[in-house]
């Protein structure tokens, strides 16, 4: 072991041995970890659920036998290993170890950037988002509903997220020279690199597997990808999602004429691959389809003509498909038979019994040719809009050109943001993959916040209620760059102010509808006054107030601006909210033992602290925060009683007793809140005695 690690490991327990003599050992007061979940310990658990054998005790703890695992699932002995069918890479145990260490990290509040910070429900998340994910693990467990992401599409200008924790600082500015404002790692990844497709793949891996876990069990992810990486993310994704939750690899035309530096093919198209959490359980949207007015009559009642149910196609011929040639009853008692235009022999659409129950229910329309043969039409009686699943090849959508259009139209004609996707994308995808007017979207790789503007302007456009979760690394801008130069520092900034501008434009937009709704139900209402009255109508002002108090049109609902969010919350990743100090035990001296009676780094603010325990515990960020007084206390009540935090110090009998009035389920405070411990346990019997169901921790 080298020496710098040993003198860290007395160092730490030095430290943490001298906390336990400074503490009271009968203070039994759970303490919040403050950390993301241990993905290794919890995965050991459910195997050891299922084959308790197989767990096994190390000088670490407890392991997994994987001899005796391999034995388990397999029918024959196990001997050694075997080939198998799997995409291996340089990196690749390296990138599930990644994906499973827990992080110490927090988000930190940022109200002075934010939108609406106290009302709304959607969040901009600053930070390399492989760290962001592990926050998230407990508080969006299984709840995101669609994930899309946007990667780097490897192209040999992309960098892409170095994600080597065992590298000191030094280190790793010496191998890649690019970190951003935070010290997140993004490097380079050229064509001419040893391990081009590695690091792309070592990089993708954990965050597909940390976003697995949060989507819903009817969820369903669309990644963005073009031909340099569509093989092994297709790979990736089997593996990390499973095959059979394989959905569809939708594509799209991404370029529509110019020019183009290859002089061989030209590629226009690029894909959005999709999975699904579990293929069995996947809810997304098919395209509604209105119907079509009943325009025509027989002895059942109204009906319309549907489609022929002669088959046309290519295939279609009595020779290709024998069983599907067959008489029915016309007109008359006349047999009909599927005869093509040309007079040739055809087949029917249906099959026997199908075609034969269309018949019998009177549910086919024959119009005769001039040449004695009949086509058959399906009678379509009903009047209830229909709906059919959408086509992988999405023709309703925008070249990248309108994505560069929409950002400069954004922030005042202004090249701000590069191949930003087309809002007509995004807007379509998130039309296709949530159900509920209220569903959950997170984008990881947010870049401009494409995604947050067309999941505002859809909510505008339906009345939905759906929220978003955007994550971007504050990837620096070049200096050269018109984003540069008009003052954005990096991709967040960007972010964020297309999602504050978007939002602007969306409610002036409601505004201008509403008013044009307004005008046309003025010159109505004087068309009928007039029409009533035989005179001059009412003055305008009195035909507006009698508008103003007539109950609203579905159509004005619809267009609520009230009810539309427009808002968002940013929070920042930042080092841990708790102190992280080593002394070697030479070091210590009187002066500066104070530095253990508080366990919270100096800088960090009561919201600070609240959101790191609001990780923790599993509570949503997007939950309403309130502050209050309790007792001349500052007291944060988030989503009503689900928490109730006090960072303030004082914390008494007479706080804890009108604090038991709110029935709060959790509450925190920190550990030097109290006066000494037993103020603290006289503090934690008195919530239980007159509110039982309250859950006390400390930080």
């Amino acid at each position: 072991m080298a020496p710098e690690m040993k003198n860290r490991i007395t160092n730490f327990l030095f430290t943490l041995t001298f906390k336990c003599l400074t503490l009271n050992a009968l203070d039994m007061t759970e303490k919040l970890d403050l950390q993301s979940p241990d993905l290794v310990k919890e995965n050991i658990q459910k195997i050891a659920s299922l084959f308790p054998n197989c767990v096994t005790e190390t000088a670490e703890g407890k392991a997994i036998d994987f001899d005796l695992l391999r034995q388990e699932l397999n029918y024959e002995i196990v001997e050694g290993a075997k080939e198998r069918y799997r995409l291996e890479w340089p990196g690749k145990r390296e990138a599930i170890v990644t994906a499973n260490l827990p992080t110490t990290k927090t988000l930190r509040p940022v109200p002075d950037e934010s939108v609406n910070f106290d009302t709304t429900e959607n969040l901009y998340i600053e930070g390399d988002n492989l760290e962001v994910l592990k926050l998230l693990q407990e508080s969006y467990l299984g709840k995101i509903k669609m994930i899309y992401i946007d990667p780097p599409y490897n192209t040999g200008n992309d960098f892409v997220y170095k994600d080597n924790f065992t590298q000191n600082t030094d280190e790793f500015k010496a191998e890649s020279g690019q970190t951003d404002e935070t010290g997140n790692r993004l490097v380079a990844n050229p064509e001419t690199g040893g391990r081009y497709h590695s690091d792309w793949l070592t990089m993708m891996y954990p965050r597909l597997k940390l976003a697995r876990n949060l989507l819903t069990d009817n969820g369903v992810i669309f990644i963005s990808i073009d031909d340099h990486e569509v093989h092994n993310l297709r790979k990736i994704c089997d593996e990390v999602f499973g095959e059979v939750n394989f959905v569809a690899p939708f594509l799209w035309q991404s370029k529509k004429g110019g020019g183009s530096d290859s002089n061989t093919v030209v590629s226009d198209h690029e894909y959005v691959l999709c999975y699904s959490r579990n293929l069995t359980l996947l809810q997304i949207s098919q395209i509604e389809i209105s119907a079509e007015p009943l325009d025509q009559i027989d002895e059942k009642g109204k009906y319309r003509r549907g489609r022929e149910l002669n088959k046309w196609g290519s295939n279609s011929r009595r020779v290709d498909r024998p069983t599907m040639w067959f008489p029915i009853a016309g007109p008359f008692n006349v047999e009909v038979f599927p005869i093509k235009n040309d007079g040739t022999e055809g087949c029917w659409r249906f099959g026997k019994q199908n075609m034969f129950e269309f018949a019998k229910e009177g549910n086919i329309e024959f119009v005769k040719r001039d040449n004695g043969t009949y086509i058959a039409y399906e009678k379509i009686r009903s009047e209830e809009n229909r709906s059919k699943p959408y086509r992988t090849w999405l023709t309703d959508v925008n070249a990248t050109s309108e994505g560069s259009m929409a950002v400069r139209d954004i922030f005042d004609g202004f090249t701000i943001f590069s191949f930003p996707k087309p809002s007509s994308l995004m807007r379509l995808l998130v039309n296709i993959g949530t159900i509920e007017s209220s569903d959950l979207i997170l984008d990881f790789f947010s870049g401009s916040a494409t995604t947050a503007h067309a999941v505002m302007q859809l909510n505008a456009t339906d009345g939905g209620n759906r929220k978003f979760i955007m994550v971007q690394i504050p990837e620096k801008t070049d200096e050269k760059s018109e984003a540069f130069k008009a003052g954005f520092k990096n991709i967040c900034e960007i972010g964020k102010e297309r999602i504050r501008r978007a939002g602007k434009k969306i409610v002036e937009s409601l505004n201008y509808d509403l008013n044009d709704d307004v005008k046309t139900m003025i010159k109505k209402e004087q068309a009928d006054l007039f029409t009533q009255n035989q005179s001059e109508p009412y003055s305008q002002d009195e035909i507006i107030e009698n508008i103003i108090n007539q109950s609203p049109s579905e159509n004005q609902k619809n267009h609520s601006i009230d009810s539309l969010d427009i808002g968002f919350r940013v929070y920042r990743l930042d080092s841990s909210n708790m102190q992280d100090v080593y002394y070697r035990p030479q070091d210590y001296k009187q002066t500066n033992l104070d530095l253990f009676a508080d366990n919270i780094k100096p800088d960090r603010t009561p919201r600070d602290l609240l959101t790191q325990v609001m990780l923790d515990w599993g509570l949503p960020l997007s939950y309403r925060i309130e502050e209050i007084l309790i007792d001349g206390k500052q007291v944060f009540r988030v989503a009503q009683n689900s928490l109730i935090a006090c960072f303030d110090n004082g914390i008494n009998e007479a706080f804890a007793k009108e604090l038991a009035t709110h029935a709060p389920l959790r509450v925190v405070f920190r550990d030097r809140s109290f006066a000494d411990d037993t103020a603290k346990e006289n503090v934690k019997q008195l919530l239980k005695q007159l509110s039982p169901e309250t859950e006390m921790r400390v930080i």
